[in-house]
C-alpha cells in the first residue's frame, strides 16, 4: 500500500483559526477527513456556513469529508467573577453557591451553573475545577452553599468546568440547548452527531430519536467522558455507531493514572463490537502555541494508532491554535509512521463465531484471503457502508476501496480506518458488470495496475442495504479490464 494512503482518519475542530476558506482548504489538503463543529461555541448560522464551506471545498478537491456536530451536553461550570478571575490558595475556604441569585464571584465564593449540585455531593467528596488544575474538598452543605477547602493553589477564571472525582452527578445527558442544536444539526445535514457526557445506552437512544424527529438519521457518536459511562460501556457501544474516547473530562473524573488503560479498553471493545472509535483531547496540545509537537505527544498519537483507533481528533490545535495547518500535517506524518509499525497477524481464532449476517461472513472471508493470497486491494460495493465497516474491523495489509452511489454513506465511511470511499453508481448493472466497471474506474484513477489481483465483494441485489453475499477474486488485465480468477 502506498504511503499516501493513510489508514487512520483525522478529525479537525473548526474555529477562529480555521474558519477562513483558504485555511480550511489547506487543512483538507493536509489530510483532514472529518470536520467537527463544536456546538459549545458559535451560532447556528455560523455552523451552517462552515459545514457548507467544508463541503464545497471538499468537492473542489474531489474528496469525501464528513461533518461531525458535537453537542455541548450538561457541562457543569462555575459562573463569573466580579473581576474576571481570582487567585485561590491551598487551605482557604471557598463556597460554591447553588442559587440563581448568586452574586458575581470573588475569592471566597462563586455561583455554579448546575443548581442541583448540592444534592449530588457529600462531605469528603473532591471537586475538580478547570480540568483538575484546582481541587476542592467538600466540608459541609449549608442552605444553598457547598462549603469547601481549597487543596491546590491556582488562578480560577470565569466559566471553568467542574467535575466530581469518581463521577456520580445526576445531570442528564441532553439539555434544552442540545435539543435545539439537534434541529440545527438536521438543517445542516450533519453526518455524525456526538452526544456529550452520556451515562447509558438510553441517552444515545433518546438523542437518536430526537434526530429522527428532526428529520435526519446521523451516525451517533457516544462520547465517553463520565465515570458512569465506563460501568455501562458495553451497552453504550452497542447503542452507538461510533465511540469517542473523550480524555479531558474522563481523565478528571477517573484520575490520570487510570486513563491509559481505559483508553485501550474502549478502543478494544469498540473494535470487537464492530463500531468505529475516535481518540480525542489534547493529542497535540503543545501545538496550540508551538509549530512542532513534543515527543510525548508523538508517542501518544502513535500508540492510539497502533491500538487500532479509527480516527484521531484535534480540538484547540485546529480551532484556535496558532498553527492549525502544521498540526494536521504533524498528525498525518505521525499516523503514517505509526502505521508502518503494524504487523498483519489477525487472530482469526479470536474472530466472532456463528455469524448471523452474510455481509459479516463475507468480510471475514475477505480478510482471511487477503492475508493468505497476495492481493493489491479489497473492493467493496456497498449501499450503506456496512460491509466496509465490517472489513475495517480486521487489520489488513491492503486498502479497502469502498464504492457507493450514496454521498451520505461515503461521508460516514470517511471515518473508518483503512477505508477509502469512492463514488460509484451500480444501478442497472449486473454484479459481474459492476465488478468490471469498478475495477476499470480504479485503474483509471491510478489505484490499480495491470496484473494486480483484487478481492471484490458485492450483493446479488445491488441496491439493497446489507445484501452483500458474494466474494470474487479478480485480476486486472490490459486497460483495466477485470478478468475473473474465480468466484469464491
Amino acid at each position: 500500500m502506498s504511503e499516501s494512503l493513510r489508514r487512520t482518519k483525522i478529525i479537525a475542530t473548526l474555529g477562529p483559526a480555521s474558519n477562513q476558506a483558504d485555511v480550511l482548504e489547506e487543512l483538507l489538503r493536509a489530510g483532514v477527513n472529518i470536520v467537527r463543529l463544536n456546538f459549545s461555541h458559535g451560532t447556528a448560522e455560523q455552523h451552517g456556513s462552515l459545514a457548507e464551506l467544508a463541503r464545497s471545498l471538499a468537492a473542489k478537491l474531489g474528496r469525501e469529508v464528513g461533518v461531525l456536530a458535537d453537542l455541548q451536553g450538561p457541562k457543569i461550570r462555575i459562573e463569573k467573577f466580579a473581576e474576571g478571575k481570582v487567585q485561590l490558595s491551598a487551605g482557604q475556604t471557598f463556597d460554591l453557591i447553588c442559587s440563581e441569585s448568586a452574586p458575581p464571584g470573588d475569592v471566597s465564593a462563586v455561583g455554579v451553573s448546575y443548581l442541583g449540585l448540592i444534592l449530588d455531593v457529600h462531605p469528603g467528596d473532591t471537586l475538580l475545577l478547570d480540568d483538575g488544575l484546582i481541587a476542592l474538598r467538600v466540608d459541609a452543605l449549608e442552605g444553598d452553599r457547598i462549603r469547601t477547602t481549597v487543596l491546590t493553589d491556582g488562578a480560577l477564571s470565569n466559566r471553568k468546568g467542574l467535575n466530581r472525582l469518581g463521577g456520580g452527578l445526576s445531570l442528564g445527558a441532553l439539555t434544552d440547548k442540545d435539543r435545539a442544536d439537534i434541529i440545527t444539526a438536521a438543517k445542516i445535514g450533519a453526518d455524525f452527531l456526538a452526544v456529550s457526557f452520556c451515562r447509558s445506552a438510553q441517552d444515545i437512544h433518546d438523542a437518536r430519536q430526537l434526530a429522527r424527529d428532526a428529520g435526519f438519521d446521523p451516525a451517533m457518536v457516544a462520547k465517553i467522558e463520565r465515570a458512569e459511562a465506563i460501568e455501562a460501556l458495553g451497552e453504550i457501544i452497542d447503542a452507538s455507531d461510533a465511540v469517542m474516547v473523550a480524555r479531558g473530562d474522563l481523565g478528571v473524573e477517573i484520575g490520570d493514572a487510570e486513563l491509559p488503560g481505559l483508553q485501550k479498553k474502549i478502543i478494544r471493545e469498540s473494535l470487537e463490537r464492530n463500531k468505529v472509535v475516535i481518540t480525542a483531547t489534547q493529542m497535540l496540545q503543545s501545538m496550540v502555541d508551538n509549530p512542532i509537537p513534543t515527543r510525548a505527544e508523538v508517542l501518544d498519537v502513535a500508540n492510539a494508532v497502533i491500538d487500532g483507533t479509527d480516527a484521531v481528533m484535534l480540538s484547540a490545535e485546529s480551532a484556535s491554535g496558532t498553527y492549525p495547518i502544521k498540526a494536521v500535517e504533524s498528525m498525518t506524518r505521525i499516523c503514517l509512521g505509526a502505521e508502518r509499525q503494524f504487523t498483519f497477524d489477525t487472530d482469526f481464532e479470536a474472530a466472532p463465531r456463528n455469524l448471523e449476517r452474510a455481509d459479516q461472513a463475507i468480510a471475514m472471508a475477505s480478510m482471511f484471503l487477503a492475508e493468505h493470497i497476495r492481493v493489491r486491494a479489497i473492493i467493496a460495493l456497498t449501499e450503506s457502508g456496512g460491509t466496509a465497516r465490517y472489513l475495517s474491523r480486521f487489520r489488513s495489509s491492503v486498502p479497502i476501496y469502498s464504492l457507493s452511489r450514496h454521498q451520505w454513506a461515503r461521508r460516514r465511511m470517511a471515518m473508518m480506518r483503512d477505508v477509502f470511499p469512492i463514488a460509484f453508481d451500480s444501478r442497472g448493472l449486473a454484479p459481474r458488470e459492476a465488478a468490471r466497471e469498478a475495477v476499470k474506474q480504479l485503474y483509471a484513477h491510478g489505484l490499480l495496475a495491470q496484473g494486480d489481483k483484487v478481492l471484490f465483494t458485492s450483493g446479488d441485489s445491488m441496491e439493497l442495504r446489507g445484501a452483500t453475499n458474494t466474494l470474487r477474486l479478480l485480476e486486472v488485465g490490459v486497460d483495466g479490464i477485470a478478468q475473473g480468477v474465480g468466484d469464491l
